[in-house]
């Protein structure tokens, strides 16, 4: 047991208590703590009688059966895995940023899953961050099931073309890499690549709760263009994104 401490201990701060929730909320709803349809979204629900938690709940609960627990396991490897890669990499001791990078995706996704009348958001929040990392690592070589091997910047469209075949649906996972693919270009390749306005900014009391880190662990991968090194960080906590280093492989 200490070892698994020491391992949980280790994950990231955000990515951390992210894995927790999304372990706990699914296991209140299997053990029947609370009826699993009160952690769903349900739209009219939300606008009709207030039930406001259910944006979130939505995003950490997913339903353990024997037909799912495969998927959901699968999931939580994908959140675990990325999300602390993107932690300790583009975002690393910045915490603030990768805060409001998932609020953003966060607040896409319900938007959509509102408007479709999606029950569970898991899946998409979760493919949007794995979106973002493999725009930031893009030309990395990433290996995926029975050994195919390719550049992690299709492995989004990787998974949603393997999840239809073998599940018939891709709406979450084309959810989260449109959600994805909005905040990465919005807030790099638009104003950084293209020259347009920046239109995503991390709002200044985030960095008051969360004030940017010195040092921490050497980062994966890198953003996909960098302002002058001679600028220095702005007052408020905007920065220069670094260079990084970047994943020798899987």
């Amino acid at each position: 047991m200490s070892d698994l401490g020491d391992w949980f201990r280790s994950i990231p701060f955000i990515t951390r208590y992210w894995f927790a929730a999304s372990i706990v909320v699914p296991f209140i709803g299997k053990l029947g703590l609370v009826d699993f349809r009160n952690l769903m979204l349900f739209p009219e629900l939300v606008f009709n009688r207030f039930h406001l938690w259910r944006p979130v709940t939505a995003t950490l609960y997913f339903p353990i059966t024997p037909n799912t627990g495969f998927l959901y396991m699968v999931n939580l490897y994908f959140l675990y895995h990325y999300s602390t890669r993107l932690e300790t990499g583009a975002f690393e001791s910045r915490p603030a940023d990768y805060i409001f990078m998932l609020f953003f995706n966060w607040i896409c996704i319900v938007i959509v899953g509102l408007l479709m009348n999606m029950r569970l958001l898991m899946i998409p929040l979760i493919m949007s961050v794995l979106y973002v990392w493999a725009q930031f690592n893009k030309d990395m070589i990433v290996s995926f099931w029975f050994g195919t091997r390719f550049k992690a910047h299709y492995l989004p469209w990787v998974i949603l073309a393997f999840n239809f075949i073998i599940g018939g649906s891709f709406v979450n996972e084309l959810t989260g890499n449109l959600v994805g693919h909005l905040y990465f270009f919005l807030m790099f390749k638009y104003p950084m690549d293209l020259g347009g306005r920046s239109f995503l900014t991390t709002p200044e009391f985030l960095y008051r709760f969360f004030p940017n880190r010195r040092g921490g662990v050497s980062g994966f991968g890198v953003p996909p263009s960098r302002r002058p090194a001679a600028q220095e960080p702005a007052a408020g906590g905007r920065y220069n994104w670094g260079q990084g280093n970047r994943l020798g492989g899987e």
